[in-house]
C-alpha cells in the first residue's frame, strides 16, 4: 500500500468527516441524482450507480474550502451514492398506478415505504461489512473506482488529473444535454430508427436507438453483459417473433407490423422474464454459502469482547443498540404506513392487523435475504450490472402468492375491487423488498470505497441513513412531475395524451403483470415456463464456457434482461459496450496498461456525464411539460416541427448519434501524451 494511502488510515487521525457543509453538498447532489435516476429508471428499466461522479462533483466543490478532505469527501458520495440507488423502488411502484389503485403517487406513503425499506437495506449489510470488504477479495469495481477518483483529488496539489475528470464529467454531460434537448424537447432529432421486413410470411425489425445515455451505460456495463444482451436481442427478434408470427394468424384488422409487436408485447416478454427469474434464483443460489459464512464471521466479530476488537477507527460499525434503535423505528414505521394503505378497503380489525404483520413480516425476512445477496452480486460484478429486476420478481411473486392465500382465506376475492386490493398489497409488499435490495446493493460499495481511503464505518452507515431519508423526500414528486408529463403504459394522467411518449416502466409494467395473471389465474404461464427453460440452458452454458475457457462467458440474466427490454433500448447498450472493448483493446496495444487504466477512467467519467445530462434534461422537460398542458397548452411545447419531419429527423439523428460515438472515443484514447 502506498505511504499516501497510510496517512489517512491512522487509528489517532481525526480529520472531520461527517460535516454539515458536507451533509448539505450531499443533500444537493441526492435531488440531482434520484431525479436522474428515477427518469431513466421509468424510460428504460436502468439505473446508474452515482459514486463516481459524485465524488467528482464534491472535490471541485470542497475544493474551494482549504480544510476539506478526503473523509469529507467520501461521505459526501457515500450519502449521494446512496439516495440515486434507492430510486430503484420505481421498478415496482408505479404498477399503483398501472392497475388504476392510485390516481398519483401517495407521497406519504411512497416517502416512508422508500426511506424505511432504505433503511433496513443499510442495517441489514451491517454484519456483512468485515467478510465482503475486508476479508474478501470481491471486485466491488465502482467503490474501487470512486476510491481512485478520492485518493487523486486528495494530492490534487501534485497531479492535475482531478480537474480533467470534472472537465470530462460536465462535457458528457453538456453533449448528452444538447442530443436530448434537440430530440426530445425540440423533436428535430429522432430517438432512434427502425427498419421492420419480412422473414417468410411473418415479419421481426432491426432497430438502432440513438440515447447517448445509454450508450454511456453500455460502456460502464462491459463486453460481457452486452454481448449477452445482444444474444437476448437475436434470440427474440431472430427467434421469437418471426416464429410466433409465421406460425400464428393475424387477427382481423391488424396489420403484420402490429401483430409482431403484440406478439413481443404478449409472449415474448414473458419468456424474458421466465429466463429472467431463473437467471436470478441461480444467482442467489450460487452465493448461499458465501453469504452464510460471511454472515456468521460478522455476527461472532459483533459479539466479541470489546477489549479483543482492537478498537481501530476503521473497524468500527454503528453499535448493536443504535442498529436496535434504528430497526425499530423503521419497522413501526412500516407497519403503520402498511395499515394506512389496507384500512379504506373497509374489512375488519384482525384482517386488516393480519394484512399488516404478514406483509410487513414478507417484507422484512425477505429482505434480510435479499440484502445479502445483493451486496455479495454488487462486489462481483458492479452497483449498475446487478440484477436488481431478477430480486424484483422473486419478490413479486412470493408476495403475490401470499396475498393470494391471505385474501382467498378472508374472502377478499367475492368483495369489489377484491382483485385489484390483492394486486395492489403484493405491489406494495415488493416495494419494501425493492427498497431494502437497492440499498444494500449500494451500501457495500460504498463502505468499499471508504475502506480503501481510510472512512470509518459507523459514519459512512450514518451518511447512507441520511441519504435515503433524503432520496425518499425526492422520489415521491419526481415520480408525480413523470407521471403528469408522460403517463405510463395503461396509465395516462389524461385521456387526450399519446401512449407512444408514455415511460415505458420496463420492470414495473413486468411486475404488475405478473401480480395480475397469479390473482386472476389468467397469466400465460406456458411462456413463462418456456423461458425457464431457456434460463437453465443458458445457466449451463455460461458454466460450460466458466470451465472450458478463460474469459469467456454468458451471463443469463443479462440475455433474459435482452428478451425482455424494447430492442431499441438495447442496441444503444450494446454499442456502448462493444465500443468500449474496442476502445480499451486499443489503448492498451498503442500505450500499454497504465494508458489503458487512464483512458477507461476518462471513459467511465464521460460516460457518468452523458447519463446525467440526458437525465436531467428529461426531468426538466418533464417540468415544462406539466407546465404547457396544466395551462391547456401543447404536450410537446418545445417541438419546433412537425409530425411530417419524422423521416429526416430519424436520419439526422442517426448523423449525431455518430458524431456523439465519435467524441467519446476520442476522450477515451485522448491525446498522444495521456
Amino acid at each position: 500500500m502506498k505511504q499516501e494511502d497510510n496517512e489517512f488510515m491512522q487509528h489517532e487521525l481525526r480529520l472531520p468527516e461527517l460535516t454539515v457543509r458536507g451533509m448539505l453538498l450531499g443533500a444537493v447532489l441526492t435531488v440531482i441524482f434520484t431525479a436522474s435516476n428515477v427518469y431513466l429508471g421509468l424510460k428504460v428499466g436502468l439505473t446508474f450507480s452515482s459514486a463516481i461522479p459524485a465524488a467528482v462533483i464534491s472535490m471541485a466543490v470542497l475544493k474551494m474550502a482549504k480544510d476539506s478532505n478526503i473523509l469529507e469527501n467520501n461521505m459526501v458520495q457515500t450519502q449521494a451514492s446512496a439516495a440515486g440507488t434507492l430510486s430503484a423502488i420505481i421498478f415496482i411502484i408505479p404498477g399503483m398506478l398501472m392497475i388504476g389503485y392510485w390516481q398519483g403517487f401517495q407521497f406519504w406513503q411512497t416517502l416512508l415505504v422508500s426511506a424505511c425499506g432504505g433503511c433496513l437495506g443499510v442495517l441489514f449489510t451491517i454484519p456483512l461489512r468485515r467478510a465482503m470488504v475486508v476479508h474478501s477479495d470481491l471486485a466491488y469495481p465502482e467503490g474501487v473506482a470512486a476510491a481512485e477518483i478520492l485518493k487523486i483529488g486528495s494530492n490534487s496539489a501534485k497531479d492535475s488529473k482531478q480537474g480533467n475528470g470534472l472537465k470530462e464529467i460536465m462535457s458528457g454531460g453538456v453533449v448528452a444535454g444538447i442530443v436530448a434537448l434537440l430530440s426530445n424537447g425540440f423533436q428535430v432529432l429522432s430517438g432512434g430508427l427502425s427498419l421492420w421486413f419480412h422473414v417468410g410470411r411473418g415479419m421481426t425489425q432491426f432497430p438502432i436507438g440513438y440515447s447517448t445515455a445509454l450508450v454511456g451505460a453500455g460502456y460502464l456495463i462491459g463486453i460481457a453483459s452486452g454481448l449477452a444482451m445482444l444474444v437476448g436481442i437475436l434470440i427474440a427478434w431472430a427467434g421469437f417473433v418471426p416464429f410466433y408470427t409465421i406460425t400464428g394468424a393475424v387477427p382481423d384488422g391488424m396489420t403484420l407490423q402490429k401483430f409482431a409487436g403484440a406478439v413481443y408485447q404478449e409472449r415474448v416478454r414473458l419468456i424474458g422474464a421466465g429466463a429472467m427469474g431463473v437467471a436470478a434464483v441461480w444467482t442467489l443460489l450460487t452465493l448461499a454459502k458465501p453469504v452464510i459464512d460471511g454472515v456468521k464471521e460478522s455476527i461472532a466479530a459483533l459479539n466479541m469482547p470489546a477489549d479483543e476488537q482492537g478498537k481501530h477507527r476503521m473497524d468500527i460499525d454503528m453499535s448493536i443498540k443504535s442498529i436496535g434503535m434504528v430497526f425499530a423505528v423503521t419497522v413501526i414505521g412500516l407497519l403503520g404506513i402498511f395499515y394506512a394503505f389496507v384500512i379504506p378497503e373497509g374489512l375488519t380489525l384482525a384482517q386488516n392487523l393480519t394484512f399488516v404483520v404478514v406483509g410487513v413480516g414478507v417484507a422484512v425476512l425477505m429482505g434480510f435475504f435479499v440484502a445479502a445477496a445483493c451486496a455479495y452480486m454488487a462486489g462481483l460484478v458492479g452497483t449498475s450490472s446487478s440484477p436488481i429486476s431478477g430480486i424484483g420478481i422473486l419478490g413479486i411473486i412470493v408476495a403475490s402468492l401470499v396475498m393470494y392465500a391471505l385474501c382467498s382465506s378472508f374472502g377478499i376475492f367475492s368483495l369489489p375491487g377484491g382483485e385489484k386490493f390483492a394486486t395492489a398489497t403484493a405491489i406494495f409488499t415488493t416495494s419494501i423488498i425493492m427498497a431494502i435490495a437497492c440499498i444494500s446493493n449500494d451500501n457495500m460499495q460504498d463502505l468499499k470505497t471508504g475502506y480503501l481511503v481510510g472512512a470509518t464505518p459507523w459514519r459512512q452507515q450514518v451518511a447512507l441513513l441520511l441519504g435515503c431519508v433524503v432520496g425518499a423526500l425526492v422520489i415521491a414528486p419526481v415520480l408525480n412531475l413523470l407521471y403528469e408529463a408522460y403517463g405510463f403504459p395503461g396509465a395516462l394522467p389524461r385521456p387526450d395524451m399519446d401512449p407512444g411518449q408514455a415511460l415505458a416502466a420496463p420492470q414495473a409494467a413486468l411486475m404488475t403483470t405478473i401480480a395480475q395473471g397469479i390473482f386472476s389465474s389468467q397469466l400465460a404461464w406456458e411462456y413463462i415456463y418456456l423461458g425457464m427453460g431457456l434460463g437453465v440452458v443458458l445457466v449451463i452454458i455460461d458454466l460450460v464456457l466458466k470451465r472450458r475457457t478463460r474469459h469467456l462467458c454468458l451471463p443469463p440474466l443479462a440475455v433474459g434482461m435482452g428478451i425482455y427490454l424494447p430492442p431499441s433500448v438495447q442496441t444503444p447498450l450494446v454499442i456502448g459496450a462493444v465500443m468500449g472493448y474496442f476502445l480499451n483493446e486499443k489503448l492498451r496495444k498503442e500505450k500499454g496498461e497504465e494508458g489503458r487504466k487512464n483512458g477507461m477512467r476518462r471513459g467511465t467519467l464521460f460516460a457518468s456525464g452523458l447519463i446525467v445530462g440526458e437525465s436531467i434534461i428529461g426531468v426538466l422537460l418533464a417540468g415544462i411539460i406539466v407546465v404547457s398542458v396544466s395551462s391547456g397548452g401543447s404536450d410537446s411545447p418545445l417541438a419546433l416541427v412537425g409530425k411530417d419531419f419524422a423521416d429526416t429527423a430519424e436520419w439526422l439523428g442517426l448523423l449525431v448519434f455518430l458524431i456523439t460515438l465519435g467524441i467519446f472515443g476520442k476522450v477515451v484514447l485522448g491525446n498522444k501524451n495521456n
